[in-house]
Protein backbone atom coordinates (compact mmCIF):
# COMPACT_ATOMS: atom_id res chain seq x y z
CA UNK A 1 0.00 0.00 0.00
CA UNK A 2 1.05 3.60 -0.60
CA UNK A 3 0.30 6.79 1.31
CA UNK A 4 0.26 10.09 -0.62
CA UNK A 5 0.44 13.33 1.40
CA UNK A 6 0.14 16.85 0.02
CA UNK A 7 0.44 20.08 2.02
CA UNK A 8 -0.78 23.39 0.62
CA UNK A 9 -0.27 27.03 1.55
CA UNK A 10 -3.38 29.07 0.71
CA UNK A 11 -3.24 32.44 -1.03
CA UNK A 12 -6.10 33.74 1.14
CA UNK A 13 -4.93 33.52 4.74
CA UNK A 14 -8.16 34.64 6.42
CA UNK A 15 -9.21 31.79 8.72
CA UNK A 16 -12.88 31.86 7.65
CA UNK A 17 -11.85 31.41 4.03
CA UNK A 18 -9.36 28.66 4.89
CA UNK A 19 -12.17 26.71 6.55
CA UNK A 20 -14.44 27.23 3.52
CA UNK A 21 -11.62 26.25 1.15
CA UNK A 22 -10.95 23.10 3.18
CA UNK A 23 -14.65 22.18 3.08
CA UNK A 24 -14.81 22.69 -0.70
CA UNK A 25 -11.67 20.63 -1.32
CA UNK A 26 -12.79 17.93 1.12
CA UNK A 27 -16.04 17.56 -0.81
CA UNK A 28 -14.31 17.50 -4.20
CA UNK A 29 -11.61 15.02 -3.16
CA UNK A 30 -14.11 12.77 -1.34
CA UNK A 31 -16.03 12.49 -4.61
CA UNK A 32 -13.05 10.54 -6.01
CA UNK A 33 -13.72 7.54 -3.75
CA UNK A 34 -15.30 4.84 -5.88
CA UNK A 35 -14.27 6.63 -9.08
CA UNK A 36 -10.49 6.19 -8.94
CA UNK A 37 -9.54 2.50 -8.87
CA UNK A 38 -7.18 1.58 -6.05
CA UNK A 39 -7.97 4.67 -3.94
CA UNK A 40 -8.74 3.21 -0.51
CA UNK A 41 -9.18 6.38 1.57
CA UNK A 42 -8.89 10.13 1.23
CA UNK A 43 -8.96 12.98 3.77
CA UNK A 44 -8.55 16.75 3.60
CA UNK A 45 -7.99 18.81 6.73
CA UNK A 46 -7.32 22.43 7.66
CA UNK A 47 -4.45 23.26 10.01
CA UNK A 48 -5.90 24.74 13.20
CA UNK A 49 -2.49 26.07 14.30
CA UNK A 50 -0.47 28.79 12.58
CA UNK A 51 2.18 27.08 10.50
CA UNK A 52 3.90 26.71 7.20
CA UNK A 53 0.94 25.00 5.51
CA UNK A 54 -2.81 25.48 5.73
CA UNK A 55 -4.34 22.32 4.24
CA UNK A 56 -3.35 18.67 4.08
CA UNK A 57 -4.47 15.88 1.75
CA UNK A 58 -3.91 12.25 2.73
CA UNK A 59 -4.65 9.40 0.30
CA UNK A 60 -4.08 5.67 0.63
CA UNK A 61 -3.70 3.49 -2.48
CA UNK A 62 -3.33 -0.24 -3.03
CA UNK A 63 -0.09 0.23 -4.98
CA UNK A 64 2.34 2.70 -6.55
CA UNK A 65 0.69 2.00 -9.90
CA UNK A 66 -2.71 3.00 -8.50
CA UNK A 67 -1.23 6.27 -7.18
CA UNK A 68 0.25 6.95 -10.62
CA UNK A 69 -3.14 6.33 -12.28
CA UNK A 70 -4.75 8.72 -9.79
CA UNK A 71 -2.29 11.46 -10.79
CA UNK A 72 -3.55 11.44 -14.40
CA UNK A 73 -7.20 10.60 -13.74
CA UNK A 74 -9.45 13.23 -15.42
CA UNK A 75 -11.47 13.91 -12.25
CA UNK A 76 -8.29 14.41 -10.21
CA UNK A 77 -6.94 16.78 -12.86
CA UNK A 78 -10.09 18.92 -12.56
CA UNK A 79 -9.59 19.23 -8.81
CA UNK A 80 -5.88 19.89 -9.29
CA UNK A 81 -6.74 22.87 -11.55
CA UNK A 82 -9.07 24.26 -8.85
CA UNK A 83 -6.40 23.82 -6.17
CA UNK A 84 -3.81 25.63 -8.32
CA UNK A 85 -5.99 28.77 -8.22
CA UNK A 86 -6.22 28.67 -4.41
CA UNK A 87 -2.63 28.06 -3.35
CA UNK A 88 0.76 29.75 -3.29
CA UNK A 89 2.79 26.77 -2.06
CA UNK A 90 2.75 22.98 -2.15
CA UNK A 91 4.79 20.00 -1.04
CA UNK A 92 4.11 16.28 -1.44
CA UNK A 93 5.41 13.10 0.14
CA UNK A 94 4.73 9.50 -0.92
CA UNK A 95 5.73 6.35 0.95
CA UNK A 96 4.91 2.67 1.21
CA UNK A 97 2.99 1.40 4.23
Amino acid sequence: MVKHLVLWKLKDLEQKNAVADAALLRSRFNSLLGIVDGLKSIQVGANYKPGDYDLCLECVFDSKEDEEKYQVHPEHLKIKALVAKMICGRTAFDYEI
